[in-house]
């Protein structure tokens, strides 16, 4: 089998590697700079701390209007924004929204057109420009959005994609020290989120023997350092594995693929507006069950890594393995924990069912049925 392997076109990671940006831009020379991130980072000095030496030399402009999973009109005015802004160089500093939105704003600006036109699912447009030099800096471990070249926008009901060669970050900048203010909850949802990226691309029907590489060694510093990270969030060790566990994790899912937790978790992210990290962690243990008698062999080497245990696991024994997991670092592990009626199951489905281009990668076929029993088990828990 041939495999193509991608990735940005240089990226930095280590702690302190927030200090290349400076000399990045140098090089670049842009004459006006567009930074997309959010108000908490704004607020909490994030912001001010990293970026404002910037101002000194260069013609920097803050834009933060960014939604927790952004809407298609919030990319929309972005993209609106950047194109008469006339920017040469775009800075997405923040989680998976910011970033994703980054993407948007320096390529679809430079297209004719609107986000919608470019959408996975519903577009009919091709885009035919590259856009303008983007520097993607996440401060979350767990979308790995910086090194993808996918942008997720809500719809009504679902969740859809901007996704070309052209989104791909000239530079990503992943520095663990971007980290540490990370508050408990949000460390253990995009934790889990890195998790589901390195487990669903070794599972993945395209996965390779480099994917898998760069997946199992995410699984292994994911293991080893969630738990630490969530509850003493100023541990170096911890923080800086996992922003590496999340950094490989993304190169994994990006050349792989994720599958069926990340298709069910899309219709909970716009349908009940449930964190993208959430969502896939309230899914996962009832996703590796259903699909684990097809890729048993796989699915026990990850759990031998999350367990530093050797043995063979039988299709409960999985779930209650990935449930503890969730349930460990604080999660909700049910859906009803989040307020969502059964009766929602149905349409949950019916816009599940929708995500082929991530249900073509799981191992197993999953149809409505498959679906709606997934969704059932995650209403009803392990009760």
């Amino acid at each position: 089998m041939i495999s193509t392997l991608r990735f940005p076109r240089r990226s930095y990671t280590g702690w302190g590697s927030i200090a290349k940006l400076f000399e990045e831009l140098e090089d670049l020379k842009p004459s006006r700079i567009l930074v997309v991130t959010d108000q908490t980072l704004v607020k909490i000095g994030l912001v001010h701390q990293y970026l404002s030496p910037l101002n000194k030399q260069f013609n920097v402009s803050l834009y933060t209007d960014v939604e927790p999973e952004p809407s298609l009109a919030c990319a929309e005015r972005l993209a609106a924004y950047a194109r008469e802004g006339g920017f040469d160089c775009v800075i997405g500093l923040g989680g998976g929204s910011a970033l994703d939105l980054a993407k948007i704003a320096a390529v679809i600006s430079q297209n004719e057109g609107d986000t919608a036109d470019y959408l996975n699912l519903s577009g009919t447009r091709k885009l035919k420009t590259r856009g303008v030099p983007k520097i993607l800096i996440p401060t979350t471990s767990g979308t790995g959005s910086e090194v993808t070249d996918i942008a997720v926008v809500s719809l009504e009901g679902t969740k859809d994609v901007v996704t070309h060669d052209f989104l791909l970050a000239d530079i990503a900048i992943v520095d663990p020290q971007l980290t540490l203010t990370v508050p408990k909850r949000i460390t253990a949802a995009t934790g889990i989120d890195a998790l589901t990226h390195a487990v669903e691309a070794f599972l993945s029907v395209n996965a390779n023997e480099a994917t898998d590489a760069l997946a199992i060694k995410a699984v292994e510093l994911i293991a080893g350092s969630l738990r630490n990270a969530v509850e003493n969030g100023e541990n170096q060790e911890a923080r800086t594995a996992m922003s590496y566990g999340s950094y490989l994790a993304g190169l994994a899912f990006f050349n792989a693929g994720v599958a069926g937790v990340h298709a069910l978790a899309y219709p909970l992210g716009s349908q009940f507006k449930l964190p993208h990290g959430e969502s896939n962690a309230v899914l996962l243990p009832y996703v590796m069950k259903t699909i684990s008698s097809t890729c048993r062999n796989k699915l026990n080497r990850v759990c031998n890594i999350l367990t530093n245990h050797g043995e063979e696991r039988s299709e409960e024994e999985i779930l209650t393995l990935f449930y503890k997991l969730v349930e460990s670092v604080g999660l909700p592990t049910t859906l009803k924990e989040y307020g969502i009626p059964e009766s929602s199951l149905t349409s949950l489905t019916e816009d599940a069912i929708k995500q082929k281009r991530l249900l073509a990668r799981s191992p197993k076929p999953l149809g409505k049925d498959e679906i709606y029993q997934i969704y059932q088990m995650a209403f009803n828990g392990l009760n």
